[in-house]
């Protein structure tokens, strides 16, 4: 019991910094899964995280601010898929210039916005999505070993930490359960062959970009109105952007592996912050420049040692060209 009082605070902010991976996870599932390689998600994530965050802030309502965010990330998916679906440009290019400018417009912005060095004011609790306690936790806290995992593991997430644990269930089922998702899947294996059916392949592969746009949107928006120091500080995704195409990867482009593997991500970065806990867990102190360091530590071993075993869909990273 006192090992599992231990472990709760820590899984409960794993599932917590997995949340943000997941939904960008996800979102490049569907952009890479039709055939769009997306290493842009940071540079959405970080737009998002800004817009949500300022508007938020000064409209002083939380949804108007996730509604703006995902409007930041589908303008920037709309830029890829002009770039690389329409033009027929270099989709790694893309995606990197993406990047670059979100990250320097968004400071840019928010200097001239609200003149705090890069950042936004701290967000009052009417501008976050405050914690949801779930039916009966309150009830069952105290019954062993159920109640404090309900109450504390279970319960008392934000909505979007919620919405991005549904989000891989329906992820699945529109991926192999719907002809959309069949087509989709198509497109970025054999995109002649959907074309030959009569379908558009441009039009299902900016389907996707946007599915990807709202999904970086919404995780660009957990990170920044729905964690508990709620604001927009200079490149706040840290990397996550890329962390979550590592994870794609390790899951080989499957909804229910990417859950997993964004969880191992989000442990790691959890146990970072609690580096006490970690000691009194491992009975041995270890050094907080490696717990920090873990997250990128498994990136590059993941893109070192599984790149070659993972196979991406046959046409990603192609421009579709109609045979005429």
């Amino acid at each position: 019991m006192e090992l599992l009082t231990l472990l709760l605070p820590i899984l409960d902010s794993t599932v917590r910094s997995a949340t943000p991976l997941l939904l960008a996870c996800l979102a490049g599932l569907y952009s890479e899964r039709a055939g769009i390689f997306d290493i842009g998600l940071e540079g959405k994530m970080l737009a998002s995280a800004f817009m949500s965050a300022a508007i938020a802030y000064t409209t002083g309502n939380v949804w108007v601010g996730l509604l703006a965010g995902i409007g930041a990330s589908l303008a920037l998916s709309a830029v890829h898929g002009l770039a690389s679906i329409t033009y027929r440009g270099n989709q790694l290019i893309s995606g990197v210039a993406i990047n670059f400018f979100a990250a320097g417009m968004a400071v840019v912005a928010a200097q001239s916005w609200f003149g705090q060095g890069g950042q936004t004011p701290r967000l009052t609790d009417e501008s976050r999505f405050s914690p949801i306690t779930l039916p009966f936790a309150e009830t069952l806290q105290d019954t062993p070993i159920i109640g404090p995992i309900y109450y504390e593991l279970i319960s008392g997430h934000t909505l979007l930490v919620y919405v991005a644990m549904l989000a891989v269930p329906l992820t699945w089922f529109v991926l192999y359960r719907t002809r959309f998702g069949l087509r989709l899947r198509a497109v970025g294996e054999n995109p002649s062959a959907v074309d030959t059916a009569g379908v558009s392949v441009i039009g299902l592969r900016f389907a996707a970009v946007a599915i990807c746009g709202v999904l970086c949107g919404i995780a660009g928006a957990q990170l920044a109105t729905a964690e508990p120091a709620a604001g927009f500080v200079k490149d706040m995704t840290a990397g996550r952007g890329f962390i979550a195409l590592a994870a794609l990867i390790f899951a080989k482009w499957r909804p229910w592996y990417a859950l997993f593997a964004c969880l191992l991500f989000g442990f790691l970065q959890a146990i970072a912050l609690r580096p006490d806990q970690i000691e009194l867990v491992l009975g041995f102190k270890v050094q907080l420049q490696l717990l920090d360091a873990l997250p990128y530590i498994l990136t590059v071993v993941i893109l070192a040692g599984f790149v070659g075993k993972a196979i991406p869909p046959r046409a990603g990273g192609e421009p579709y060209v109609k045979e005429r």
